[in-house]
Parts: structure tokens; C-alpha cells; sequence
């Protein structure tokens, strides 16, 4: 990357490669595997990995199927740890829990007026 801030295609494949290549190695899944899981040759995860070939969404849904992950773990900065994560899924679960109450809420109320 250039300039501090600036985000062009090569930083963008190579943030996926790394955490493509991270979260298989995680796994302890190999590249073969990967490959089978996906429908995608073991050559294009390789390029992928190696950043010679860029992913289409399509690519990305099968990958995010194949390692179990949600697709945004694909975009993550390097060095990101587990905490940064965190602090997003817990965002993520309070913010589901306040919808779980206000519907539960609602019903309760309308049940109540029946």
C-alpha cells in the first residue's frame, strides 16, 4: 500500500489471501481439502493464497462455506486479533438480543390484549 489509508485491488487481494490462507491453517485443513470442499481447483486456491488470482463473491460464499466463517473474516486487517473480532460479534449478539426482547415485547403486549 501506498499512501497511509489508501486501499486499491492488490491490498484488498492480499488481505484475502492472508486470512484465506489463516483461517484454513486454523482449521488444519490443507489446500487440497479446501479445494474438494469448495468445488475449486487446487491450483486456484493456491493462486488465491499466493495472490496471483483475485475471488469473486461467488468464490468467497463457497470459501466462507467450506471453512465455516462469515465472509467478513476474509477482510480482516493483518495483526487483527481475536479481541478486535470480538468486540463485533458482541455488537453483533447485543444488538440480536435487543430485537429478540422488542419482538418478544410486542407479542407479549398484543397476546395481552386479545
Amino acid at each position: 500500500m501506498g499512501k497511509k489509508n489508501e486501499i486499491d485491488e492488490k491490498y484488498i487481494h492480499r488481505l484475502i489471501s492472508i486470512n484465506i490462507k489463516r483461517l484454513r491453517s486454523m482449521q488444519d485443513i490443507s489446500q487440497l481439502n479446501l479445494a474438494l470442499n469448495t468445488g475449486l481447483t487446487h491450483n486456484f486456491i493456491n493462486d488465491i493464497e499466493n495472490c496471483k488470482k483475485g475471488v469473486s463473491a461467488k468464490t468467497l460464499a463457497k470459501l466462507s462455506v467450506a471453512l465455516s466463517v462469515e465472509p467478513y473474516q476474509f477482510f480482516l486487517p493483518e495483526g487483527s486479533s481475536n479481541n478486535e473480532v470480538m468486540v463485533y460479534v458482541k455488537d453483533f449478539n447485543d444488538s440480536l438480543q435487543k430485537m429478540v426482547n422488542e419482538l418478544t415485547q410486542q407479542y407479549l403486549t398484543a397476546d395481552k390484549k386479545k
